[in-house]
């Protein structure tokens, strides 16, 4: 007699009986659909149909090295999807750059899916060694697929982006989590829970293991959203005082910002959108990565002209915080040092701090293993006068009228824990943590695809883990401000040229656990989770 399992069976089977190109068809259609979980379309519950299908098909391998290719397989249709935006960078000069654009769609999916091919290979090895079923089968890979994102994120200068957890981005009572355990911790929570499901296929002793696992999964993101509404109750509209930021967006094209002859008319541009009604108003007017189009060498006439253009456009008492690339002299070796940075100056057109960037785009800003490859046998993307160097890390600039605020630009606010300053540097006195976050950044180069929709989200992430808000000024989409529970609080969407004034939201009153600890709270749920996985077992 066939039982209401049967059907799922039979397709767990099915699956998992797969060889060859049906096999990886299978898996890369997986990952592919799990894609639309992230950021734009946030279908988080996609999840709980992907995650038991690629299990189902790892049970079928016949070895370690056939759940490798299964999960590379799924691992590469995801990233392909989800990345794909990566390659429209290159047709700004695609006479140029035309060979790479097989190695941005399909190459770094490659390398990414190693990652989950490994991770596959060693949840089969496990899985099979210690007999495990059900509820522990499904935490044993929550365990592994987390640690081999958290590997992703920090092996090779690392690629944090579109882990699991970012899909929460649009439900902002279970994203408060991110608070307490960080993206990583919240990737884990969901992978666990998604992967209960695919205990419903296998034998009927299984099955009720399974249904109590899938509850539990479902009741524990029910009161995570129930915590984060407590959370975020009452706060909306907090913000500190006397404190207006203005954002320039000018929405330049990238074509239009890489043509030298277009320099003076793009600065101007941004100038008269900086100097637009209500300007002598606000406390600081920010301008996205790279809005100077000119080298700035602090010192030079050309550099003083320049914080002269700005010092116009600068608000009373306040200042412009722009990103620019600049230059310096090396004083140990005596040569020329260029950084991708951001100045601040005051109305008096003085230079009130500078920050650089700290962590740096592999070969789009610097070259790896320059110094071993024959000499100009390849170049940087983006760094035409070479590779720029890397800053010393998370500051703190105190500018006084201004909380204490933490620059980041561009990539950097990917990277979880690694976005603010925790003390001052060498035991100074000094401003210590942030009380906001900026982020300066230059979407244009990935046009109006899902890319600039994802890097938003990744950046407003930070603000929830780290308890402050965040502004985030873009040369074109998404520009914004953040409060510290994730909520936009005013916005220029992708394509849009303007400015837009808005309140700078307070921070939490108290540091987040995730700010006090970082991934240290990760480290404590995987070894809960893992110390579950033995009496589950033994109660199979």
């Amino acid at each position: 007699m066939a039982t209401p399992h049967a059907p799922l069976n039979r397709t767990a089977e099915w699956l998992g009986a797969l060889t060859g190109w049906r096999r990886a068809l299978a898996a890369a259609a997986a990952g592919a659909t799990a894609a639309f979980a992230l950021s734009p379309g946030y279908a988080v519950p996609l999840w709980w149909l992907c995650l038991p299908v690629l299990i189902w098909m790892i049970r079928g391998s016949a070895t370690a090295r056939g759940a490798f290719w299964t999960g590379w397989w799924f691992g590469f249709g995801h990233f392909v999807f989800g990345l794909y935006w990566i390659s429209f960078a290159l047709w700004v000069d695609i006479a140029r750059f035309w060979w790479a654009v097989p190695l941005a769609v399909a190459g770094l999916p490659m390398l990414l899916a190693i990652f989950t091919g490994f991770g596959a290979a060693l949840f089969k090895s496990l899985a099979w060694r210690w007999r495990l079923q059900g509820a522990a089968e499904a935490l044993l890979f929550a365990v592994i697929w987390t640690a081999m994102e958290w590997l992703r994120g920090h092996l090779f200068t690392g690629f944090p982006w579109n882990l699991v957890g970012y899909g929460w981005s649009a439900w902002l009572p279970v994203l408060q989590f991110a608070s307490v355990a960080g993206i990583y911790g919240l990737s884990l929570l969901t992978v666990a829970a998604a992967a209960m499901p695919a205990a419903f296929a296998g034998p009927p002793e299984r099955r009720r293991q399974a249904m109590a696992g899938t509850a539990a999964g479902l009741a524990l993101f029910a009161a995570i959203a129930g915590w984060g509404a407590w959370r975020m109750a009452g706060t909306e509209g907090r913000a500190a005082e006397d404190v207006t930021i203005r954002i320039v967006q000018p929405n330049i094209s990238q074509k239009m910002k890489s043509d030298r002859d277009a320099r003076l008319a793009n600065f101007q541009r941004l100038l008269q959108l900086s100097s637009s009604a209500g300007w002598d108003k606000v406390t600081a007017v920010v301008w996205p990565e790279t809005a100077i189009p000119w080298l700035l060498v602090e010192g030079e006439p050309f550099t003083l002209s320049v914080t002269e253009a700005l010092a116009s456009v600068t608000p009373p008492g306040g200042y412009i915080l722009a990103g620019t690339p600049r230059a310096t002299l090396d004083g140990e070796t005596g040569g020329t040092r260029y950084w991708n940075g951001m100045v601040a100056v005051d109305s008096a057109g003085h230079l009130a701090a500078t920050y650089d960037k700290f962590h740096l785009v592999p070969f789009g800003e610097y070259m790896p293993f320059r110094s071993i490859l024959p000499a100009g046998a390849v170049s940087a993307v983006a760094a035409s006068a070479g590779d720029y160097a890397a800053g010393p890390g998370p500051r703190t600039l105190d500018l006084p009228g201004l909380p204490p605020v933490g620059p980041l630009i561009c990539y950097e606010v990917i990277f979880p824990g690694n976005v603010a300053a925790s003390v001052a540097p060498d035991g100074a006195e000094g401003p210590g943590r942030p009380a906001w976050l900026l982020n300066l950044t230059n979407d244009a180069w990935y046009g109006e695809t899902s890319g600039p929709h994802q890097h938003f989200d990744i950046a407003r992430v930070r603000a929830v883990e780290e308890g402050v808000p965040l502004v985030r000024a873009a040369n074109t989409g998404i520009s914004g401000i953040v409060d510290p529970y994730g909520r936009i609080t005013a916005s220029l969407g992708l394509g849009r040229e303007g400015v837009v004034d808005a309140a700078l939201p307070q921070a939490v009153p108290d540091a987040t656990l995730y700010a006090q600890y970082g991934d240290w709270t990760l480290v404590t749920l995987l070894l809960f989770l893992s110390c579950l996985i033995v009496p589950l077992a033994r109660r199979m």
